[in-house]
């Protein structure tokens, strides 16, 4: 089955099997079972097994799935084998503490650009990194090798930057700016916005609140 074939909500669950199976490899255990997966994760056995054959056979019937093989496929699959470089473009609060955030060196990803249009910050050093001038984005950007943009920038701001890391060659942008982001045909956006999944969690809270009433 061809990629675009995958439902994306298969795609986006797919780092969280990883995630699990690095820690169950961590703890030293060879073989698991889709139920035990599942039961890991709040997920069905079948919805697992679902998931994984869009990309392969990786287990038997009755013996489950080796760690090890299944830990290596999805790290293939998701591209892990592999370094990223990242672009950070924002270099306020948000910004500085998505730079020092040491979780991506683990994962193969690092920023290796970071900018801002703050003259304050321009030149100072958020850990490794010194922020740049945000008014020479595209021609930095010709000099590095850059995979993907992250962009922690006010919302009124954000729209402008993706379309000038879309303009550099950038094909996959995470956008922390809490506006809906217009892209062309063939770039990846994934919005992070905390503020909607709250709202999501109040809804619960209230529609639960009124059921016990």
């Amino acid at each position: 089955m061809a990629p675009l074939d995958i439902p994306e909500v298969v795609i986006d669950r797919l780092p969280v099997y990883y995630r699990l199976l690095s820690r169950i490899r961590a703890e030293g255990e060879t073989v698991v079972s889709s139920h035990e997966l599942g039961e890991a994760l709040g997920v069905t056995p079948a919805q697992i097994r679902k998931d994984l054959s869009y990309f392969g056979r990786f287990g038997k019937q009755g013996r489950g799935y080796s760690v090890d093989r299944l830990h290596e496929e999805l790290r293939l699959i998701l591209g892990l084998h592999r370094s990223w470089n990242l672009v950070l473009v924002g270099m306020g609060r948000l910004g500085q503490a998505i730079a020092s955030y040491r979780g991506f060196d683990a994962e193969g990803m690092q920023i290796v650009a970071a900018f801002d249009a703050d003259s304050t910050i321009v030149g100072t050093n958020v850990g490794r990194i010194v922020v740049r001038d945000s008014a020479q984005l595209e021609r930095d950007l010709k000099d590095l090798t850059v995979d993907i943009g992250v962009v922690a920038v006010p919302a009124e701001h954000a729209q402008e930057v993706i379309e000038r890391l879309v303009k550099a060659g950038i094909k996959a942008i995470l956008n922390y700016a809490p506006v809906a982001i217009q892209a062309p045909p063939g770039v990846e956006i994934r919005q992070v916005d905390p503020v909607l999944q709250l709202q999501s969690m109040t809804y619960h809270l209230t529609r639960n609140a009124r059921a016990r009433t």
